[in-house]
């Protein structure tokens, strides 16, 4: 959950660390730090709170010069002020750190990278150590005094003992690998060996960089982007050590290992704002240009008309063929679009269709079968709980699937098939444009097993893939009339409960709406099948309650606007996201959002897109920063 970056080569470390690291606050934090050896010593400097707060510590300047100043205007001071870091803290080499508390609260002193006692040796780590007490106790009983309360302080003072016994740090970091026990991605440097930094992972993500005369360790892509699109992707439980010219890998053993590097495609203006207020707003406009993206890559066409789907990634298809069922698991939005994708299968493919939450999956001993298919969706493709119910799955024998938008990542290695959304880097913190084209690979996939169980006929495949292809062009005509969701949001960002009502498809859609509004405004916000709304949750309903009915589906229409009538009758505010064109909700709707027409079943593509954009100016009016919402982190790669 939290960032880690590191620069070996020949310019100023700190600067290019710092402005690493703030390419990482989308993943969440709560102090900020870094260690560079300035050619005699490692020089650490580490504070509570944001990259703004480090900056100030280290220049002596101050970065909000006035009440009046907009994150913006402060965002460019800040800028300004980190070029001058290099004077107080310079040198070659050095590592960073953003830190989410796990062990031991928010501080200065529990803030990374943590040091031995002599200050000889310096770590940043992300991950939990999970035996780190009982490590703790038999240090300190050879007499180690800990500063900290944190588990990463551990491996700081385990690295030392092992470097005392013979000098040399990369057996001393081998040794205590091999001691620990849980999940980590850590980085490691030595006052004694100033030109190298060595770097692990297990479980937690990590990629090396590769530039010329330097190279890079950094959580994710995005922090090495203005520098390189040469990456290694850690493999689990391998070490790189980095030079300015050359990068060692090894495996857990020590033994040398030979691995191709990546080229990453991404754009450097995907990871910039280019003129948005907020990564969120850019990202929601972003859906139609990834969806598109994402079919191009996925769809087989001929003179311009889709004809059918290719999986370049995977092997084959016969699978399908001898399916008994379906289990998706994921967490947060990539389960809600599992939750889509269940009545997508069901109705395609005629397939029976578990969706689970990865942390209780992985823990109640379930029951799968060798004719089940297993999908596992993750945005980042390193969230903890996902990948562990990926290994249980594999450990029975079944055919795992990952939907992912990460080249290289944990989940795309591990599964036996993988499917890559094309989003590009989703830097704000609640996702959007990974949700929609998530939604989109479901489709395709169940409509390809469909296809492979005979279950669909080429031309209304044809029909199916040609809806989808109108989807990007739908979305940008909705984004086009965003005034009128703002201009609604406008009257109704103070209400203290909003809750989002469907039927099939758009009951599956308003779990996700009501997760981005909770997420960003953090105003009160529940999903209910509108059937069930007389079975308790019209309790709740009063004048300071909003009530959003998503109602896409034709056959549900009559009683959707019955369950708008019940509610609006207890006086509360109601909005009607619908692609009816009629006049069917007008009487009990305060407001009505259309979206184009389309297939009743690919409705959720274009009805969460309003919910999203509600949930953004929500936030913005409420004062909240969209990107960055509080307690919550990007990428979950801890229980």
């Amino acid at each position: 959950m939290c960032g880690i970056v590191g620069y070996v080569g020949c310019r100023e470390a700190t600067p290019i660390l710092v402005n690493a690291l703030k390419k990482l606050e989308y993943r969440g934090y709560d102090s900020a730090g870094i260690a560079v050896f300035n050619g005699e010593n490692i020089v650490v400097r580490k504070v509570k709170g944001a990259l703004r707060a480090l900056v100030e510590d280290v220049t002596k300047e101050v970065v909000r010069t006035s009440d009046s100043m907009t994150d913006d205007e402060c965002d460019a001071r800040e800028a300004e002020l980190v070029p001058l870091m290099a004077k107080e803290v310079p040198g070659y080499l050095g590592i960073g750190h953003t830190r989410w508390a796990t062990h031991g609260e928010p501080s200065d002193v529990n803030a990374h990278p943590h040091i031995n006692e002599s200050g000889t040796i310096a770590v940043v780590h992300n991950g939990i150590i999970e035996n780190y007490a009982k490590l703790k106790a038999w240090l300190q009983e050879q007499g180690i005094v800990f500063r900290s309360q944190t588990d990463t302080e551990v491996v700081a003072h385990l690295i030392n003992y092992f470097y005392e016994e013979d000098g040399d740090i990369f057996n001393a970091v081998l040794n205590a690998l091999h001691r620990l026990e849980g999940s980590y991605a850590l980085g490691v440097v030595c006052r004694d060996f100033p030109d190298r930094i060595i770097a692990a992972r297990k479980e937690s993500p990590l990629i090396v960089g590769l530039g010329e005369g330097e190279n890079f360790i950094a959580s994710d892509v995005p922090a090495v982007l203005e520098h390189t699109r040469e990456v290694y992707f850690l493999d689990q439980k391998q070490i790189a050590v980095l030079y300015a010219d050359h990068v060692d890998l090894y495996d857990e053993d020590g033994n040398k290992v030979v691995k191709e590097a990546s080229h990453v495609d991404w754009d450097l203006s995907a990871a910039q704002k280019n003129g948005y207020a907020h990564f969120m707003l850019k990202e929601i406009h972003e859906q139609p240009k990834a969806l598109h993206d994402t079919l191009q890559n996925h769809l087989v066409f001929e003179k311009g008309k889709a004809v059918d789907i290719k999986f370049d990634e995977i092997s084959g298809s016969d699978y399908w063929k001898t399916a008994r069922r379906v289990v998706i698991t994921a967490c947060g939005t990539a389960y809600h679009a599992g939750v889509v994708g269940k009545y997508a299968f069901e109705k395609f493919a005629r397939l029976p269709v578990v969706v689970d939450v990865a942390s209780e999956f992985r823990y109640r001993n379930p029951i799968l079968n060798k004719d089940d298919v297993f999908i596992v969706i993750s945005q980042s493709g390193e969230t903890a709980d996902t990948l562990a119910a990926l290994r249980l799955a594999k450990e029975a024998g079944v055919h795992v699937i990952a939907i992912t938008n990460c080249v290289g990542s944990t989940v795309s290695r591990e599964a036996d098939d993988v499917i890559y959304t094309l989003a590009g880097p989703e830097i704000a913190v609640a996702s959007t444009k990974a949700y929609t084209t998530q939604l989109e690979c479901l489709y395709l996939l169940a409509l390809q097993s469909a296809k492979v169980r005979g279950l669909i006929d080429e031309s209304s495949l044809q029909k199916s893939l040609e809806e989808l292809c109108a989807i990007p062009d739908k979305l940008e005509e909705i984004l086009s009339h965003q005034d009128a969701v703002q201009k609604f949001t406008s009257k109704t960002f103070n209400k203290q409960k909003v809750f989002f009502i469907g039927r099939q498809f758009d009951s599956a859609t308003s779990l996700e709406c009501a997760l981005k509004l909770k997420e960003v405004s953090y105003m009160h916000s529940e999903a209910f099948a509108a059937g069930e709304l007389k079975h308790g949750p019209i309790a709740l309903v009063d004048p300071d309650t909003l009530v959003v009915a998503i109602a896409t589906d034709r056959a549900m229409y009559e009683k959707l606007a019955s369950n708008i009538e019940e509610v609006k009758s207890r006086k509360c505010a109601t909005l009607v996201i619908t692609q009816s064109t009629g006049d069917e909700f007008a009487k009990a709707a305060d407001e009505i959002i259309r979206i184009p027409p389309c297939d009743d079943s690919f409705a959720s593509l274009l009805s969460v897109v309003p919910a999203q954009l509600f949930a953004y100016y929500c936030a913005v009016l409420r004062g909240n920063n969209p990107d960055k919402p509080r307690n919550l982190a990007k990428s979950v790669t801890v229980e």
